[in-house]
């Protein structure tokens, strides 16, 4: 545990893309925040970083659905919630929240990596009084891409995998640079069963991209603020960004020693 507090007092002092202004951390593990566009990966740089660092991921659409699933006191009112196309309220959401970091805390669970939430302002105001957050993650990705990759996206029909089918390359122009990120596809006994999600068209992405620029901006500057924002520019795929992504966190040392553990 000391060596995990020792690793985030590293990350929030070293990195040289933000500053912290975070009281000193107590012995416990890391608890930060992914942010990032609508199939941006979140969840897949999110997960691979709690395997990394022995804590949970948390992301509350997997709390919704698995209290819709249940018998517990909220199921029956977000079924009439989700049924009727609304949005889950904040205190909804923060109820559930609250009820799983407390849970944890009970099974011995120290620290966690939220994907994707808070979205807002008022989200992010009411999480300060939940719990403290150390480090927020924003990973951004080139328009053109994130929008080749959320249009790329299919599930096998079958055994439920999430795969994406587009071959993405971005010329690097105007100082940009460019961009390479090979498809994700699924082994053969699922390419005949994959499908598309049926809210992944051109027009809905486009506005839903839209709709979270537009949400976000308020956000990240809270954060930024408050010296707790890391932007992080996916520079391809995994196999090119995982690495710099644990090179911006201090991590890259971090890995090769818990490899060399194993």
């Amino acid at each position: 545990m000391a060596a995990i507090t020792r690793l985030v007092k590293r990350v929030s002092s070293a990195a040289p893309t933000f500053s912290s202004h975070a009281p000193p951390l107590k012995e416990r593990n890391v608890q930060w925040v992914f942010l990032g566009c609508p199939g941006v990966g979140k969840g897949t740089y999110a997960s691979r970083l709690c395997t990394l660092l022995g804590v949970p991921h948390i992301a509350t659409g997997d709390l919704v659905r698995h209290e819709l699933s249940s018998n517990g006191p909220l199921s029956s009112q977000l079924s009439e919630i989700v049924n009727q196309g609304k949005l889950v309220s904040d205190e909804i959401i923060i109820n559930l929240l609250s009820k799983r970091l407390a849970d944890g805390e009970a099974k011995g669970e120290s620290g966690f990596i939220l994907d994707g939430f808070p979205r807002t302002i008022k989200q992010a105001e009411i999480l300060e009084g939940v719990t403290d957050i150390d480090l927020v993650v924003n990973l951004k990705l080139q328009e053109e891409a994130l929008l080749a990759k959320c249009l790329g996206r299919r599930i096998c029909n079958q055994c439920g995998g999430n795969f994406n089918v587009a071959s993405i390359s971005v010329k690097g122009e105007n100082g940009r640079p460019g961009m390479v990120m090979a498809p994700l596809l699924p082994p053969a006994h699922c390419m005949s069963k994959l499908i598309t999600r049926a809210d992944d068209t051109e027009a809905v992405v486009k506005e839903r991209l839209r709709i979270y620029n537009e949400k976000s901006q308020p956000v990240e500057e809270f954060y930024r603020s408050r010296g707790k924002l890391l932007e992080f520019d996916l520079p391809g795929g995994i196999p090119e960004s995982w690495p710099k992504l644990l090179q911006a966190l201090n991590l890259d040392d971090y890995e090769e020693k818990q490899s060399a553990a194993a």
